[in-house]
């Protein structure tokens, strides 16, 4: 690469080593100054009297609160037991049956296809497209995606639509590879589609890593795959921002692929998924070994509950075969293939994200530090270059951007599924009625009646535009490569010497006591009744709660707990902040240098790009004269559409639908029939709008068909507030429609043109 690129990478990285470092000291000031501030604000003078009563409620509520709280740790062991004993089932919400089990294929696989069963007073609209829900086999158990009322799940039911989900079990199937998961997903959809056969292809909605899973599902068989919707799912993962994202430095750091298959190979051929949880937990040890724990024991007359429902998802930890692991790892978490197009299923057959017809809606959000947003979205940029390449390829794709919920919150919290969930499963209907391109979906709130309404904005954008999304620019990708590189190094070598020997050392039986050890299971079964000290404390923690007493909060007590509280909060964070830029700078020293030595290195490997076919242009601007009412009035929603800059609001789509939709025609095709009309008008629009304009008289041969068009657009005038272009659009349309050719008659006889008043100007 360009030494000089590399150059201004180490001076950018350096620089911002020193300024978090300052950032990391003037936090961790900033916490302890204000947490001795209120401190010392509640050690006001006191009368000895008031002094004893604070010392003697404190000390007693504390002693109430450890009792409660190491009681509800136990409660999380014997619940972690109780589970492991039923064999780790789903964690959903919701009823549901089993449909499918991929472990009976030709290529079997430890996954199931189970239908959600809808709660009392929801009612199920047979004419809606079902819904296949795909969670994260990323160490933890399926279940998230219906994990609460409202969900993804609910709010998908409440709609209408019926739910699927496709789960899996805690031992995956001797020898399976990710490309049989792959195929029993593609399966699971050809059987929902089967089972709703009237309706429109299946919604296949994929959940952090069942979002790559959902695209790989889409990109194997596209024909039975309806809008794809992926939440928080990684798809570029060298992707991010320097100083922000710490997670995608991991491979490198740890020299590549190799130590998936050390863990695999130490677990008897068995990857446990517990590695994956302590990546995560590794990003914020404040939390991970205080935070959380200091929440409980602050609210323990609140917490409890909620603290043992998320943690029965959370200590879930599911296994992978050492094929499926190392694939993963290789082709995506170090290499990158996926985007590329170099993610082979089997030998010479790659996963093709260009074959995905389908339009799909990206949420993502600022706040997330595990798939930040340029991991979520880059992939569109790396696919299709430019706004003209996406669009050549006739694909749609709409993003969705929270600003602050974390990783998890996009799945688990139920505010973002009344807000952002429901409006997803909203705009489904409408989004295969888009004309190709990039869409940014924005959600209003209006809350001046008893209930919140929201309403959806989708505005055009251009690919080019992504890159607001980095602050710098993707050329700190290129050290990535060296990781990959490096990767496959120490992988052959790994695989030479090593694997051998483990392999042929550790049994079956040897991984499962290892795994039984691990930190994160000993810190479940170690606090349970299977401990003698807590056993008997049942009783104990259940008189605590009946005889709580109150403590005085404001108080000197209280508030030296809170200030010891923030300075071991405040030391994790400056301790992770050091850490973080320490590892990002070291990162960068060590594969910068690599790959200045390498004049190859130039930028992120990306496809070429996508150009229009010109057999395709040719073909539909040679249809510009041909077509139906349905071709003219699609014709004519788009040259609305681009005249008003390509703004849309669901709202309007809606009313749009009810008044005129089903005399266009468009709700009467096939999905494929429907998209390839619009695909081939939104052609035309945009390489020849004004010829699009003048001949819209011969796609409209006859007075009747004329004057219905001109019917339906009064209608819409009539009824929907349209702004000054849509207007615009309309009046040029009427007079074409008044001043171009009569059309012509079944025997080629003219048919002259009705008097109308609609058609004045």
């Amino acid at each position: 690469m360009n030494p000089f690129d590399m150059m201004k990478v180490y001076g950018r990285v350096a620089e911002i080593y020193r300024l978090r470092l300052g950032e990391a000291v003037s936090a961790y000031g900033v916490a302890m100054r204000g947490a001795a501030s209120a401190f010392a604000a509640a050690c006001r003078p006191q009368d000895p009297a008031s002094a004893w009563r604070d010392t003697v409620s404190y000390t007693f509520d504390a002693a109430q609160r450890s009792l409660i709280f190491w009681d509800t740790m136990r409660q999380r062991g014997n619940n972690w037991i109780a589970h492991e004993k039923a064999g780790k089932p789903p964690l959903l919400a919701f009823d549901y049956e089993t449909i499918a089990d991929a472990r009976t294929f030709a290529r079997p696989a430890n996954y199931a296809l189970v239908r959600i069963l809808p709660p009392a007073g929801v009612t199920l609209d047979p004419d809606k497209r079902p819904f296949l829900i795909i969670d994260p086999r990323a160490g933890h158990g399926p279940g998230i995606g219906g994990f609460k009322a409202d969900s993804e799940v609910g709010f998908a039911m409440k709609a209408g639509h019926a739910v699927y989900m496709v789960i899996f079990f805690p031992e995956p199937v001797p020898g399976q590879t990710l490309a049989d998961v792959s195929l029993a997903e593609a399966e699971f959809v050809r059987i929902v589609r089967g089972r709703h056969p009237t309706c429109d292809k299946p919604v296949v909605m994929g959940n952090c890593q069942g979002g790559w899973a959902a695209m790989l599902v889409a990109a194997l068989d596209p024909d039975n795959v309806g809008p794809i919707v992926v939440n928080g799912a990684p798809m570029s993962y060298w992707a991010g921002n320097d100083a922000e994202n710490p997670m995608r430095y991991a491979g490198g750091v740890l020299g590549g692929a190799w130590t998936a298959s050390l863990a695999a190979d130490l677990g008897g051929g068995v990857f446990d998924g517990a590695y994956l949880v302590d990546n995560f937990e590794y990003l914020n040890p404040a939390n991970t070994y205080f935070g959380k724990y200091y929440t409980l024991y602050s609210r323990i007359d609140t917490e409890p509950a909620r603290f043992l429902e998320f943690e029965r998802w959370w200590g879930g930890y599911f296994l992978m075969n050492r094929e499926e692991i190392k694939w993963i790892v290789e082709n995506l978490f170090v290499g990158n293939k996926l985007a590329a197009g170099k993610a082979e299923w089997a030998p010479g057959k790659t996963f093709d994200l260009k074959a995905v017809r389908s339009p799909i809606i990206v949420f993502a959000s600022l706040g997330d530090n595990i798939t930040p947003p340029q991991q979520a979205i880059n992939w569109v940029a790396d696919l299709y270059p430019t706004t003209q390449a996406l669009k050549n390829a006739g694909q749609v794709v709409v993003g969705l951007m929270h600003q602050s919920v974390g990783h998890l919150g996009i799945f688990v919290s139920g505010a973002v599924a009344r807000r952002e969930h429901a409006q997803i499963v909203d705009l489904i209907e409408h989004v295969e009625g888009l004309a190709p391109g990039l869409y940014g979906m924005t959600i209003e709130e209006d809350h001046s009646g008893a209930e919140v309404k929201y309403d959806v904005t989708l505005t055009e954008l251009r690919v080019e535009d992504l890159a607001v999304l980095q602050k710098y620019s993707r050329k700190d990708e290129i050290p990535f490569e060296v990781v990959a590189n490096v990767s496959q190094v120490n992988a052959r070598a790994y695989e030479t010497f090593v694997h051998p020997v483990l392999s042929a050392v550790v049994t079956p039986e040897m991984g499962r006591a290892l795994r039984a050890v691990h930190p994160l299971r000993l810190a479940r079964w170690g606090l349970s009744d299977l401990n003698p000290f807590l056993a008997a404390l049942a009783p104990f923690a259940e008189f605590a709660r009946g005889q709580r007493t109150p403590r005085n909060e404001d108080g000197p007590h209280v508030a030296a707990e809170h200030f010891l509280a923030t300075a071991i909060n405040a030391g994790f964070d400056f301790y992770r902040q050091t850490r973080d830029a320490t590892v990002e700078t070291e990162f960068f020293r060590l594969y910068g240098t690599l790959a200045m030595l390498d004049p190859d290195l130039t930028a992120p490997t990306t496809p070429a790009i996508v150009e229009q076919s010109p057999v395709e242009v040719a073909s539909a601007l040679a249809s510009l004269r041909e077509g139906g009412f349905t071709d003219a009035a699609v014709r004519v929603a788009l040259l609305a559409q681009k005249r008003g800059g390509g703004q849309q609001r669901l709202s309007i789509l809606k009313q749009i639908r009810e008044l005129v939709g089903h005399e266009v025609g468009l709700l009467a095709l096939p999905a494929d029939d429907a998209q390839a009309i619009i695909r081939r008008q939104s052609i035309i629009v945009e390489h020849a709008p004004d010829e699009a304009l003048a001949t819209l008289p011969a796609l409209l041969p006859t007075p009747e068909a004329r004057v219905h068009l001109l019917t339906l657009l009064d209608r819409l005038l009539a009824n929907i507030a349209f702004g000054p272009d849509v207007n615009d659009v309309v009046a040029d349309v009427k007079r074409v429609l008044a001043e171009g050719p009569a059309g012509q008659g079944a025997e080629g006889q003219v048919i002259p043109f009705p008097s109308y008043a609609g058609l004045s100007v």
